[in-house]
């Protein structure tokens, strides 16, 4: 429990009254010697207590210096957090892209797979119709063989061979 003033004070009147008596009953050597040692003991406090000063003057500064470290750290830290947003955001953008990207490129594969097979269809229609022309061509080709054959020597062959060939 705290002692209040008062008893504190009586308390060191009655110890420097014993102090008093104590150092009355020595001798002077005694008393010298008592007092070279309080005085080393003042210098050595004295020492303590100038050493504790800066060491708590470079602790001001070191606090001072770690509140603007802790200053600048908390701007860095918003810059970045704004950065950090501005990126999130750009990644949604770029995910909303993405997604409409994939959408056009599937709408397109689905319309070119409807052509693709609209083409083969198409081309399986048209293959007898192409073999029946190429028929019918050698045909008629054979007959032109067979007409110029025929009429080598008239006038009508010529005239036959140069309509095929002109």
């Amino acid at each position: 429990m705290a002692r209040s003033k008062s008893e504190s004070d009586l308390e060191s009147v009655e110890s420097l009254s014993q102090l008093k008596d104590t150092v009355r009953g020595l001798g002077k050597a005694k008393v010298v010697k008592l007092l070279f040692s309080i005085m080393n003991e003042c210098e050595t406090i004295t020492a303590e207590n100038c050493m504790l000063k800066d060491v708590c003057s470079e602790l001001k500064k070191d606090v001072r210096m770690l509140e603007r470290n802790k200053l600048e750290f908390e701007h860095v830290n918003e810059v970045l957090k704004c950065e950090k947003l501005k990126a999130e955001e750009e990644a949604l953008v770029l995910c909303k892209d993405l997604d409409t990207l994939k959408d056009l490129m599937n709408t397109r594969e689905e319309v070119s797979n409807t052509d693709l097979s609209w083409l083969k269809s198409e081309s399986l229609h048209l293959k007898p119709r192409l073999e029946s022309l190429v028929s019918e061509n050698n045909q008629l080709l054979e007959k032109v063989h067979k007409a110029k054959s025929d009429s080598t020597g008239t006038g009508s062959g010529a005239v036959l061979q140069k309509c095929l060939t002109g």
